[in-house]
């Protein structure tokens, strides 16, 4: 496979799977695009630490100040991040490249209001309402990246015990609680809409096949106009608001990072940053002297 082919996947992969704002796909595109020429002739699966860390080097050539290396940097990372989850190679070259410090943005995410409007515009009536409205249930109630949900079987939700299981980044399972009203949506999608398929996934099309990523991308982004959300609106952005909400309420950080399937518990910490700025913009809004 071409690095041309290589970056048109990995751009749907950030589009579908990440759910990344356009402007932010044409920054990734943009920044690869000269990682491609850094490399010439050579494949991007084959790239070596070397290659990277003059990189580096070439961006500075280039009037880039550090943190738009930075930022390009972290598209190179990305994209062997993607490499290697799609086996096309067993290194990562970007491993002992350090970065120059860059601003971290902060994850979006939805108001409770905003997920309660989403649940309530799903087509009313619709032959496939029933099972929309359980998608969008269960991926609020857990927090499963789309590929998760996607691929949820029959026999990894214990609708009595209030759970799901499911096989996560690296083959790994997890399990995670699923609240009343998520499970009382499956019941009924199970009951009255998703008939008796021979499938073991348990979301389906009418066809009885599973969903892919990009049509339950596109059941979201219709229920998001329909509900008069301006926001840009993913699978990802869900997941976001999942930790956002159960972190402004109390939950333990450790039990969000295991819920979320986050290997490590610096990546869980994003979320305080995201409620430490809600608090200020909060205080700004409403002190008398701010």
């Amino acid at each position: 496979m071409s690095n041309a082919e290589w970056l048109h996947r990995f751009l749907a992969y950030l589009r579908i799977e990440r759910g990344l704002s356009t402007n932010t796909l044409v920054s990734y595109e943009h920044d690869l695009a000269l990682y491609f020429e850094h490399l010439g002739s050579v494949d991007v699966v084959h790239a070596r630490p070397a290659d990277v860390s003059t990189f580096l080097n070439f961006l500075y050539d280039r009037g880039l100040k550090p943190r738009s290396a930075a930022r390009a940097l972290a598209a190179v990372r990305g994209l062997h991040r993607f490499l290697l989850l799609e086996k096309a190679t067993d290194r990562n070259p970007t491993a002992v490249v350090e970065a120059p410090r860059s601003f971290v943005a902060l994850p979006h995410f939805l108001t409770v209001e905003e997920v309660d409007r989403l649940l309530a515009a799903t087509e009313p009536n619709g032959r496939t309402s029933l099972r929309d409205r359980a998608m969008i249930e269960v991926l609020y109630a857990t927090g499963l990246r789309v590929s998760e949900l996607v691929n949820l079987r029959l026999d990894g939700v214990n609708l009595d015990a209030g759970f799901v299981r499911c096989i996560g980044k690296g083959s790994k399972e997890r399990v995670v609680p699923l609240g009343a009203s998520a499970r009382d949506s499956v019941r009924a999608y199970l009951g009255k809409a998703r008939g008796p398929h021979a499938s073991e996934i348990l979301f389906l099309t009418q066809k009885g096949t599973p969903l892919s990523r990009i049509e339950f991308w596109k059941i979201l982004k219709t229920c998001a106009q329909r509900a008069g959300i301006r926001k840009s609106i993913s699978p990802h952005v869900l997941r976001h608001s999942f930790a956002t909400h159960l972190l402004e309420r109390g939950a333990d950080l450790r039990a969000v990072q295991m819920m979320l399937g986050h290997s490590e518990i610096s990546t869980t910490q994003i979320y305080t940053h995201v409620i430490r700025e809600r608090l200020k913009q909060i205080y700004k809004s409403f002190h008398p002297r701010a």
